[in-house]
């Protein structure tokens, strides 16, 4: 690293944002698999892009797919997944991009490492609520099936921990609320937070 310099660009982050008419941003998406991360964030992206504005989502099995395609699951490569996708979450927001992730991240540690890449109010902690009982009957994937049969190990909310946002920005339970009202919720969130202008 001795040898590597930061290089400056002529064009700022505000700038960037400035240009889009709207303010950078993350939507950190957490919870257990099966708690609606990846339906909120894409029904948001599409509410977002039907508005006008200019966003980005990122998804943890996408994301396994190529950036993150020599990582296993254990607790270390969990860490380093995290890491990877919070500095590509910087870039987007650098380009003054609304950035949204889904992904369960199970670690308080991982979710503050990339909260602090960010200035304060940027990173929006979603956590989304949905108890492992309603998670489990959905098992979109079959994972909990597997999980609970030995045939995954290191699966979050069976044999891996998940360790709940002490005091994430927003709450959201899908087994209590519709998806319309969870967008809603994070609309009003937006707006309330001038990310995004009232329309």
């Amino acid at each position: 690293m001795n040898n590597i310099v930061w290089h400056d660009h002529k064009i700022t982050r505000a700038e960037r944002s400035s240009n889009k008419n709207q303010k950078p941003c993350l939507l950190w998406f957490t919870g257990l698999s099966g708690s609606g991360k990846s339906t909120i964030a894409n029904a948001l992206d599409v509410a977002l892009h039907e508005r006008g504005y200019h966003t980005f989502l990122l998804d943890g099995d996408n994301v396994r797919h190529g950036l993150c395609n020599d990582l296993g699951f254990s607790d270390n490569d969990r860490v380093e997944n995290i890491r990877r996708v919070g500095e590509v979450c910087k870039l987007f927001a650098d380009a003054g991009l609304i950035v949204m992730s889904a992904f369960i991240s199970p670690f308080t540690s991982d979710r503050r490492m990339v909260r602090k890449l960010f200035p304060a109010g940027e990173f929006i902690e979603v956590f989304m609520d949905a108890p492992l009982e309603t998670c489990e009957s959905r098992d979109p994937k079959g994972l909990y099936k597997k999980a609970r049969a030995g045939e995954i190990k290191h699966f979050t909310g069976i044999d891996s921990p998940y360790e709940v946002p002490s005091h994430p920005e927003i709450r959201l339970d899908t087994s209590q609320n519709t998806v319309e009202e969870c967008i809603d919720s994070l609309i009003a969130y937006l707006i309330d937070r001038k990310l995004i202008a009232s329309k």
